[in-house]
């Protein structure tokens, strides 16, 4: 009889349905008495000013070498100081002092890696270093009274163009050859003999071997990014062979990498902006500007106070924080070297940048976050900001270092784990920006903040 009378009750339920379908139905309401929706706010706006940024550290063995004058971007000009990491163990049998015969400071280009005119001729000096270079070291470093200037290690002149050599262009790097005198290879390899455990510390080496200054002699136009630097070794090695059962003497002729410019030491660009009256302008009239190398940067200043209240308002009996992301589309400035935005930047509590770079810290998505360049959209986008706005939700009152952001270029370092045939990118160092001269206007009015949640209340 139970069952007849679920079945009875289904039946007029279906009947009452079928007779109200032209009426507003509230069928089911007494068995949902909690009703949920999404919410996506875009209605926020915030504000950025240009801030000057002569000074970055540099962490990075990308090196900068020329310079070049651009109308519409300013004078750069941008040469180096640099250790090596000697290697630990030296070749020695069958080699001795007088078999060096030649010494070379090797400096690696990818090909196109430059900014600039790619044919015009520029000259290349270097020094040697005569005392320790300071540490931390950043962009304004002068190498005055830490060279020789009387002791020039050799020159040379060179271009950035292939000069459609086929040999030259199949490789995939374009290297320049500085020749040093071949009694700085003859010293290294002699204090090696007297001494290898001066090899097994970097501090140690260059105690005996401060470095090298490189800088360019003449020549305008171009601004090169070295991306690896080497000193080579070329000697003869003295051995005996056996053929046909008669042991012969023989020589070998070999070059060795023994020096390496690594993260373990010290490298720094000196840099020098003397920005575009086009850009001061700019700066000036309230626009907002990304300029680099040691140039300009932006605050950001976030509304988080009117998120949170708007937030605060919108929530029902149950909320939650979906998603806060933040959108900054972006005007290319032209310009007759081809001077591009930043490829990677770092919005960051204002507060945290110095500690940021100088613990060598990654982007936490909490006070921290970064964005690639999307040349398509014309745009930086950071869309994993809800965990900085939870942390915000948790303070009782919030003052403006709380929502004070800078929106900083950067270089950025990434390696690649697979695991199980899928492969996964991940960051492995963030730095100051010092790859090469690049500019943008950030496109303020157009940004989209969007924050997005669900919501739960009783009907």
């Amino acid at each position: 009889m139970k069952s007849i009378k679920k079945l009875s009750a289904i039946f007029i339920a279906a009947l009452a349905l079928t007779a109200c379908q032209d009426e507003t139905s509230t069928v089911g309401s007494s068995l949902v008495t909690e009703q949920t929706e999404i919410i996506i706010d875009s209605t926020f706006t915030a504000t950025a000013t240009t801030l000057l940024d002569p000074v970055v550290q540099s962490r990075t063995i990308t090196q900068l070498l020329g310079c070049l004058d651009a109308k519409e971007y300013g004078a750069f000009s941008s040469d180096f100081v640099c250790q090596f990491l000697p290697s630990l163990s030296l070749e020695t049998e069958g080699v001795a002092v007088e078999d060096i015969d030649s010494t070379k400071l090797i400096m690696f280009m990818m090909p196109g890696d430059f900014t600039g005119d790619s044919l015009v001729p520029m000259g290349i000096d270097v020094f040697p270093l005569i005392k320790q270079l300071p540490y931390p070291i950043y962009s304004n470093f002068s190498p005055e009274g830490y060279y020789d200037k009387s002791k020039k290690l050799g020159s040379t002149i060179y271009t950035a163009h292939a000069m459609y050599n086929d040999s030259i262009n199949s490789l995939s790097f374009r290297s320049f050859n500085v020749t040093l005198p071949k009694e700085l290879g003859q010293n290294l390899y002699n204090a090696y003999l007297q001494d290898s455990s001066m090899f097994a510390l970097p501090d140690k080496f260059t105690e005996l071997f401060p470095g090298l200054y490189v800088t360019t002699s003449f020549g305008s136009g171009r601004v090169i990014n070295i991306s690896e630097t080497r000193i080579n070794i070329y000697y003869r090695q003295h051995a005996k062979v056996t053929v046909n059962d008669v042991e012969k003497d023989t020589i070998y002729n070999k070059v060795r990498s023994y020096f390496a410019v690594t993260p373990e030491v010290i490298t720094n660009n000196n840099i020098s902006l003397t920005l575009s009256d086009k850009l001061t302008a700019l700066a000036n009239q309230g626009e907002a500007l990304l300029v680099a190398p040691a140039g300009m940067e932006s605050q950001i200043i976030f509304p988080t106070p009117v998120l949170i209240e708007t937030y605060k308002k919108g929530v029902g009996n149950l909320s939650v924080l979906n998603a806060l992301s933040f959108e900054i589309p972006v005007t290319l400035l032209t310009n007759e070297y081809g001077i591009e935005p930043p490829a990677d930047v770092l919005l960051i509590l204002a507060k945290d940048k110095e500690k940021f770079f100088a613990e060598n810290k990654i982007a936490d998505n909490i006070t921290s976050f970064t964005a690639q360049y999307n040349s398509t959209k014309h745009s930086y986008s950071f869309t994993a900001m809800r965990d900085y706005l939870m942390e915000m939700l948790k303070k009782d009152t919030l003052t403006p270092e709380d929502y004070t952001f800078l929106l900083v270029p950067v270089g950025i370092d990434t390696e690649e784990n697979t695991n199980y045939g899928s492969t996964v990118s991940y960051i492995t160092t963030i730095s100051p920006y010092v790859q090469k001269p690049a500019m943008v206007q950030l496109d303020m009015k157009n940004a989209k903040i969007k924050m997005t949640y669900t919501r739960q209340y009783s009907k």
